[in-house]
């Protein structure tokens, strides 16, 4: 009789048990599922370029140093658009351009060999950035250095320049966390995502009158 009571016990148990795991797997389910939804949602407000923003000249900058910047400036040769070239430019750089393009992407290597400390080269991207919109002349954001031009360093400086753009240009790969799809959404910027590095040719020199 005694045995009997303790294998019920021990089945009423087991029983509580699979009923939390049940409970478990599907609160996670349901939380992946909303998350989800809310990414496809946050993605369906972020809308491409409409239309061109900018005018030529423009000034290209490197905001991190990183070797991102000379592929940025092969995709401006080639889509033929004129421009000045100053890899640290400050303030006082903005003369006769129209539109800051600022290609993003921290490389300890780029800033060592620069002599550029990470808090120094985060102050001069906030500085430029007031100065751009002192004389009220757009900001495009670049980013295509794809996943391995992301993360804590880089990040520094891809924020504060995604926040303050007038358009977004991003290689997909470098925005699987939707870093930059986020910003774009919160901040009502137009974004365009694209799968190469060739491919953002396309989506730049539409940017341009």
């Amino acid at each position: 009789m005694k045995s009997k009571r303790i294998m019920s016990l021990l089945c009423i148990g087991l029983l509580a048990i699979s009923l939390t795991a049940c409970g478990s797997s599907k609160e996670t389910s349901q939380k992946q599922d909303a998350a989800k939804q809310t990414e496809q949602g946050t993605a369906s407000q972020v809308k491409g370029l409409e239309k061109a923003i900018a005018e030529q000249p423009a000034l290209l900058t490197s905001i991190g140093q990183s070797a991102d910047f000379e592929m940025v400036k092969a995709l401006m040769d080639n889509s033929q658009i004129k421009y000045t070239i100053n890899k640290v430019a400050a303030p006082a750089d903005i003369k006769a351009e129209k539109v800051l393009v600022m290609a993003v992407g921290g490389s300890s290597k780029g800033l060592g060999a620069a002599g550029i400390k990470a808090e120094d080269e985060i102050k001069r991207t906030e500085e430029l950035i007031k100065a751009a919109k002192e004389k009220k002349i757009p900001i495009i954001c670049v980013h295509v250095g794809g996943e391995n031009r992301r993360g804590e360093l880089s990040d520094k400086f891809v924020k504060p320049v995604a926040e303050n753009a007038d358009y977004i240009i991003v290689v997909e790969s470098g925005n699987k966390d939707n870093l930059f799809t986020n910003i774009a959404a919160q901040k009502n910027i137009p974004m365009d995502s694209v799968k190469s590095i060739a491919d953002v040719a396309v989506p730049l020199k539409k940017a341009f009158k």
